[in-house]
Formats: structure tokens, sequence, C-alpha cells
């Protein structure tokens, strides 16, 4: 998270005169925590930060309400590193002035960083209350939504964006990916074919529209905008996988190896295009073609099922029964470590 995108820096600049190189004097001597405060500031402008906190420390001494000293020494354990200490002084931002956008939104930036997710979602939502039209806000939010599986919440602000800024791209598939992941797939389908009507030259736009198109069983029609995509951005990988794989469902098996073999060019560790190209070589009963495929997709990722799933169907239809039995029982054996490879992540309502 970029802090200079959301415009913050310490905040009230100098209105003091007051010297900075003697610490010791101002805090045996000064009583106005405002001077004291403009005197840390310029410590930590020129990154003399223990200098700084010392000041800051004293001003809150003489006035613990004092708002600059707090927000400062808050942004300041910020943005060196130091979240846990940021968040005392920033919580105690809030309480000083509730309505404060720049403190909510660094206290759920430093929870963020802490990965106290929840926590940080529950400050920045005042944040947004404060600034309801804060589209850089929105769209942090709805990434944090979905990384703790809270999809309908992304979702729903995702689309709240896009009704601000239809125009913003981003937004589109922040909302698409939401609706998807949470299950509403006709709401994500309907929400594809709007982005790809606004931008028709768009190689994502045209994938997402094509994605939900063969999600929905729409093989064929699926296939033009797959193709138009791969012709907008050769380095793209999706497009050329699923323009692959649909092919296979087909059992097409022959022109599924093309865009195949290209997915796995552009991204070498493609599991998905390694083991459906293996299923195309199946369906071709290239044997030998299919065993190298299959083993260069268990080295790039060695606890992925399916590889040595289809290597044990391989190796029962090349009567190898020993060597089918173990490579079925080593894919039933990581399919129980890790099942998260073959099952969907599932939504969940977030916690009030």
């Amino acid at each position: 998270m970029v802090l200079a995108s959301f415009g913050l820096s310490f905040l009230f600049p100098s209105r003091s005169s007051a010297q900075t190189d003697d610490v010791e004097k101002l805090i045996s001597e000064e009583k106005d925590p405002a001077v004291l405060s403009d005197a840390a500031q310029r410590l930590a402008a020129s990154k003399q930060f223990n200098r700084a906190e010392r000041l800051w420390l004293r001003a809150l001494e003489l006035s613990p309400e004092f708002f600059p000293a707090l927000f400062n020494l808050g942004y300041m354990q910020f943005s060196t590193g130091q979240f846990e200490r940021a968040l005392p002084f920033l919580d105690r931002c809030t309480t000083v002035l509730p309505k404060d956008y720049n403190s909510l939104y660094l206290l759920g930036a430093a929870l963020q960083k802490l990965e106290r997710r929840e926590e940080a979602l529950r400050a920045w939502r005042k944040a947004l209350a404060v600034q309801p039209r804060n589209l850089s806000l929105m769209q942090v939010m709805a990434v944090e939504y979905g990384k703790g599986r809270y999809f309908q919440e992304a979702a729903d602000i995702a689309h709240r964006a896009l009704q601000l800024e239809p125009d913003n791209h981003n937004l589109y598939f922040i909302a698409i990916k939401a609706n998807q992941d949470g299950g509403n797939h006709e709401q994500a389908r309907k929400t594809a074919e709007q982005a790809v009507a606004k931008f028709p030259d768009s190689a994502r736009a045209n994938f997402e529209h094509a994605f939900h198109l063969q999600k929905a069983g729409r093989f064929e029609d699926c296939l033009p905008y797959l193709k138009k995509a791969m012709e907008i951005d050769p380095n793209y990988e999706e497009p050329f996988f699923f323009y692959g794989d649909v092919l296979v469902r087909q059992a097409r098996y022959r022109e599924a190896l093309a865009p195949l073999r290209k997915a796995i060019e552009n991204r070498p560790d493609y599991i998905g295009a390694h083991v459906t190209l293996g299923r195309a070589l199946i369906g071709l009963k290239q044997w030998d073609e299919a065993v190298a495929v299959l083993e260069e997709a268990a080295r790039v990722q060695p606890d992925h099922p399916q590889p040595h799933l289809l290597l044990s169907q391989v190796y029962f239809r090349l009567r190898d029964e020993k060597r089918a039995r173990q490579e079925k029982d080593l894919s039933l054996q990581l399919r129980r470590q890790n099942p998260a490879f073959l099952e969907a992540a599932q939504s969940r309502p977030f916690p009030e």
C-alpha cells in the first residue's frame, strides 16, 4: 500500500521559529506542545526520528490529546515500518478526532500490515464513511475483502465504486472476480459483458467475457473472444490456456496442442496448462509425450495431485499396473494433504 497515493504526510507544518538543535533544552523549558511538535516535525523531516519522537512524547505529556503529536508519531512509526508501535497513537487519534480520514485510513493500513484484516477493514469502513467517494480506498477494501473470503462485501464495494467511476476498467475486473469467487456467476457474467462492450480492445476484458461464457457452457460463443484476447496480447497466458482447454473438452485434441504450449511458454509454472496439455496428449494416445509433460508438471508443482492422477491413467493404459497404482496412491495422498488445490474457497460473511 503506497501512502503517497493517499496524499499523507506529516501534518501541521511549522509555525514556530524554535531551533531544533537543542532537544534537551526544549524538553526542559518549553511548555507549548505546538512548539515542541513543530520542532519534532522538522527533525523527522531530516530523518532524526529518535529526537523527533522525544519531542512529540513530551508534547503529549503536556497535552495528552494534542492531535498533531499523536498523528505524527503514528505516521512516523508507520513510515519506518514499526506498525505495532504506530497503533496506540493512531487509535488515540481516532478517539480525539473520530472523523479524521487520515487517522482512520492509516490505522487500517497499520493493522493490514500486521495481517489483522478484519480490524483493518473496520477502520477503513469508518474512513469511507468520512469520504464516501474515495475510489482508491474502495479498491483497497475490495481486494482485502476478497483475501478474507468476504466475497459479497468485495462485490458490493466494487460495484459501488463502478457507479462512481464507470470508465475505470480495473474496477470491472475487481467486481468480476469478487462475484466469481462468491459463486454469483450470473452477475460476474453480466459485469464481464459490460466490460468487453466498454473496452473492446482490452485483452483482459475479452478474456473475462469468454471465461464466463464457457462457464455457462457456451463453448463456441467464447472462442472468438479468447482468440481476440490472444491476438491483442500474445504474452497473456490465460486466453491461450482456456482456448486449449475448451478444445480439449470438445475432443479437438490436436488443435489444442499449440495454444496450450503457448500458455506454458508464456508462464512455465502454469500447472493447469501442463495438466490440460497432458489430457490432450492422452486423447491423442501419444503416451510417451503425455508422460513427459505430466512428469514435468509434477516437477513444476510437486504437491499437486492432478499430474499423478493422469499419470496413473496413462500407466494403466500401458498395462503397467504397478506404476499406475503408485501414481494413483500418490495422487490421493497429495489430495488429502492439499485439498485447496481442488476445492474452491467458500465465501463467508464479514464478522460484525
